[in-house]
């Protein structure tokens, strides 16, 4: 060996400088991108969650006014006179009630497809 050294040629260096800052910028940009896409989905996640739990709210809502509307209904019929008074207000019941699941039904179809629509 006769001493002399191999230099990189500074062409070579500064090109090489470039390429691993490109490679820096185009990494940190992906990462970023993989956060906020993460962050996004959690987000949905937490939304799509308190949106179904207002659908079951709501659907159990439903159920106590029904039950109560029932109990409220067998409570009247117990004090019926005759079996014509009975009659009217078992048909009058039905009608209320019909009426009433109609609502619902519609309420929580409404609510059901505002919470499956995807967030604009």
């Amino acid at each position: 060996m006769n001493g002399q050294t191999f230099e990189i040629p500074a062409e070579m260096r500064v090109l090489a400088e470039k390429s691993v800052e490109q490679a820096r910028t185009a990494v940190g940009s992906f990462i970023g991108t993989a956060i906020k896409t993460a962050e996004q989905m959690q987000s949905a996640s937490h939304t799509m969650q308190a949106s179904m739990q207002s659908v079951v709210t709501k659907g159990l809502d439903q159920v106590q006014e029904n039950a109560a509307a029932t109990f409220d209904f067998a409570q009247k019929l117990v004090r019926t006179r005759d079996p014509r008074e009975a009659m009217e207000l078992h048909a009058e019941f039905l009608r209320s009630q019909i009426a009433a699941l109609q609502a619902q039904a519609k309420d929580l179809g409404a609510l059901t497809q505002k919470t499956l629509q995807p967030a604009a």
